[in-house]
């Protein structure tokens, strides 16, 4: 039997996949069919499911969308709204996955992406509506140029807050440096132990040692890389596994152990403890990797900071007001209020607001920004002029024909947001590859097990637990190589 059911909530390729991902797993779908202009489903099913049930199989998937017959109301009212829409190059607080992992999916929150965990990303827009403040009272923000009517001072342009990407560095800019504070010791009194003769052990028993390294890496697990614990728990959860789904495991399994080595040490055969009785600990590998792995988020961040900032150097090319001739008079007013057919006046050393033709007047323009010649060109009656570029020493009278995200300028912007925000090949084979990577080194880690557990010597558990470790460290190793 097939029955069609709309769904709301659907924006992309991407979720198409993950509804006809969710709706196949059920024992009684044979086949779905999945319709995103229409939004609708179609499914055959061996026996009917009721929509209470298809409801339930959406949410647990962490799919908040709604399902229900066409022409009647939702059942599942009370919907987690996801704030998912389109990428729009002209909007703003538009965010995305730097991983693309539901493809072109975006939110208008800042925050982490739901499936991977990574911090989200802010699309930058095209053109940003300008907010004057007087220099003497900031608590005046007006939508246009003039006076304060406090003081009568002219309104000034109000400088752009602090982006996310700024905001985020600068989070893990200040965690790196507290990872590579704690770290650097810990790694200094694991390598001191290889030395013939410990210098370190003139002071202290391995043991205390041990347990100081224990103490110097809790702010590095416990906060200065938590956040790749929970990524990894929440790639688990949704059945995305990513490369911080082998971080997690990997550290994670590495730190539990060392603690159980720290103080159970009696548990451990005597292979592997040191001449002074104590179990070997992994303290030093779990820190220096996961600082390893904070470095390059932080070198990530800082290029896509790079990018906004670029961006933000693009956009102050161009002007926040323009004089418009009205009727024979001028009027300065926001370069946003400008119309197709305005007549603008560009005064001398001034920057040209938006696209058009100059029809009254000659001068020279740099249009170095644009074309890389640092000699003005000359420009007279019937000559094009473009956004961003900057007058010479003579007056001209301009006719508007692009405004807004339609110029010159804000196409360059548009350009440079999508590359920001495309992948290189390269990229998306590591990604593909890393879907299957982690659950066959998983897979290993407890074959490898299972296998000393069942034929390995006794204590047939702790060999089992320390070759399960090791293959985990290894691969953990191995991944963070490779990126």
């Amino acid at each position: 039997m097939k029955h069609t059911y709309k769904i709301d909530g659907m924006t992309c390729v991407g979720c198409e996949t993950d509804v006809k991902n969710a709706l196949s797993n059920l024992n009684e779908i044979n086949k779905v069919k999945v319709d995103l202009k229409k939004s609708e489903v179609e499914i055959e099913m061996s026996q009917h499911i009721s929509l209470e049930k298809l409801q339930e199989t959406l949410m647990k998937a962490g799919l908040h969308y709604t399902i229900h017959l066409p022409g009647d109301e939702p059942v599942h009212k009370h919907v987690h709204k996801q704030h998912i829409k389109q990428v729009d190059f002209n909007g703003n607080g538009i965010f995305y996955c730097p991983m693309r992992c539901e493809g072109d999916k975006t939110y208008d929150k800042s925050g982490a992406c739901p499936v991977c965990g990574m911090d989200l990303i802010e699309q930058k827009q095209v053109s940003t509506k300008a907010e004057y403040t007087c220099p003497m009272h900031p608590e005046i923000i007006k939508d246009a140029p003039g006076a304060c009517p406090k003081c009568g001072m002219d309104l000034i342009p109000r400088e752009p807050e602090e982006s996310e990407e700024d905001k985020t560095y600068l989070g893990l800019l200040k965690k790196m440096k507290i990872a590579v504070i704690f770290t650097l010791p810990i790694f200094l009194i694991a390598m001191a132990d290889i030395l013939q003769k410990n210098p370190l052990l003139d002071l202290m028993n391995q043991q205390n040692w041990n347990i100081v390294q224990l103490i110097l890496s809790l702010p590095v697990v416990f906060y200065a890389t938590r956040m790749f614990f929970e990524r990894a728990w929440r790639s688990i959860v949704t059945w995305n596994l990513n490369m911080f789904t082998l971080i997690g495991i990997g550290a994670g399994v590495a730190f539990i152990f060392s603690i159980f080595a720290l103080f159970f040490p009696d548990i451990f055969p005597d292979q592997f403890k040191t001449d002074s009785g104590t179990v070997y600990v992994y303290f030093e590998a779990v820190t220096v990797i996961l600082t390893l792995v904070l470095l390059g988020q932080l070198l990530e961040a800082k290029a896509h900071s790079r990018t906004s900032g670029a961006i933000k150097e693009l956009m102050k090319l161009a002007p926040t007001q323009a004089t418009v001739i009205v009727d024979g008079e001028e009027k300065v007013i926001s370069i946003h209020d400008i119309k197709q057919g305005d007549l603008i006046r560009v005064k001398p050393g001034e920057k040209i607001p938006v696209d058009g033709k100059i029809t009254e007047g000659s001068t020279h323009i740099d249009e170095s920004m644009i074309t890389g010649e640092p000699v003005p060109a000359d420009k007279t009656i019937g000559d094009k002029v473009s956004s961003g570029t900057i007058n010479g020493n003579k007056s001209f009278v301009m006719i508007a024909e692009k405004v807004g995200s339609d110029t010159l300028l804000s196409q360059i912007i548009k350009m440079v947001n999508e590359a920001s925000r495309s992948r290189a090949p390269i990229q998306k084979l590591a990604d593909k590859i890393s879907k299957y990577f982690v659950p066959i080194v998983v897979l290993i880690a407890a074959s490898t097990f299972a296998v000393w557990a069942i034929f390995g010597p006794e204590p047939a558990y702790v060999y089992a637990f320390v070759n399960a470790v090791a293959v985990l460290i290894i691969a953990l190793l191995a991944r963070v190589h490779w990126d």
